[in-house]
């Protein structure tokens, strides 16, 4: 499943922009290659973050993935909700399992994201 109206990395990653603000967490595909997700690392609030650098990871028990930042900012929010129940990113990546909230300091970077149905022929679904 991938959402309309969010915009997608290549590295799967799926961003909601509401004014100032990325909502950032890991695409349904991304979850689904993943397998069980045992544990999340995010920063805490007030970490910056860049366009495309590594911000986190997400531990799998068949790997573990770096998480890269679509955006760049200071995030103002972590889901500490993960910590406790990473699976919730399984059962939904593009609600509860959202990962951080960032503060845009370069709002242009949306422009080099993905729409929906780029990243659905990126995936081939």
């Amino acid at each position: 499943m991938i959402e309309d109206g969010l915009l997608y990395t290549k590295e799967h990653e799926w961003v909601r922009i509401e004014g100032d603000t990325a909502t950032v967490g890991i695409t349904d595909y991304a979850q689904k290659q993943l397998g069980d997700i045992v544990y999340v690392e995010l920063p805490s609030p007030g970490t910056k973050v860049e366009y495309m650098k590594a911000f986190g990871t997400v531990e799998a028990v068949k790997a573990v993935s770096d998480l890269f930042s679509p955006v760049s900012g200071e995030v103002t929010a972590s889901n500490d909700a993960l910590a406790a129940d990473p699976a919730v990113i399984k059962s939904s990546p593009y609600g509860d399992g959202w990962m951080v909230k960032v503060k845009m300091s370069e709002p242009s970077e949306v422009s080099k994201l993905m729409k929906a149905a780029d990243y659905r022929r990126l995936v081939g679904e």
